[in-house]
């Protein structure tokens, strides 16, 4: 299967990253690889939400998981963890994808998210994130995410913004099929 680059967004210190078109049922699966993502605020996190009017409202009800792998640059801690904080059960706030980044000039993240089937009107729509950031404290920091939008409404919008803070990044946007 072609990935079809269909728009790219590209953010300085802005709140947020905005795809509020061309998400419609030419592809089944549409794929957001996220570049040089660099916080304005130290320690915040990239995260994700989804809207079924264009972008005019966001906040749709999730339920996802959250892990990460983390390894210290002075290499005196590696790690593999869950973070309850990070999962949504039936909720409504953003997804978070990332854990805390580092806002300096040598820290940013990176990463891709995959959403299946968003015009599907039958069924719930998933979706899985894998970043690669660097944190805060000087360490590489590798997140999983994934779960479903409880919705059988299209989704149509994707909103990408950090917890606290603007952001600087380059956001493309992909259909697969």
């Amino acid at each position: 299967m072609a990935m079809t680059l269909i728009t790219t967004n590209t953010s300085s210190n802005a709140a947020s990253s905005s795809f509020t078109s061309s998400i419609d049922s030419t592809y089944k699966l549409y794929i957001f690889k996220f570049y040089d993502v660099n916080p304005a605020t130290d320690a915040a996190e990239l995260t994700v939400d989804f809207s079924t009017d264009g972008g005019s409202n966001y906040g749709m009800t999730k339920t996802s998981t959250y892990f990460y792998t983390d390894h210290w640059e002075d290499d005196s801690y590696a790690n593999l963890g869950y973070v309850a904080a990070n999962d949504l059960a039936q909720g409504t706030a953003v997804q978070k994808i990332t854990r805390s980044m580092g806002n300096g000039g040598d820290e940013s993240g990176v990463g891709t998210l995959w959403l299946f089937n968003p015009s599907n009107t039958t069924y719930v729509k998933h979706f899985y994130c894998t970043s690669s950031i660097y944190e805060e404290r000087n360490a590489v920091d590798t997140g999983y995410s994934a779960g479903y939008i409880n919705s059988t409404s299209d989704v149509d919008a994707v909103q990408f913004a950090m917890t606290s803070g603007n952001m600087d990044a380059v956001i493309k946007m992909y259909g697969v099929g």
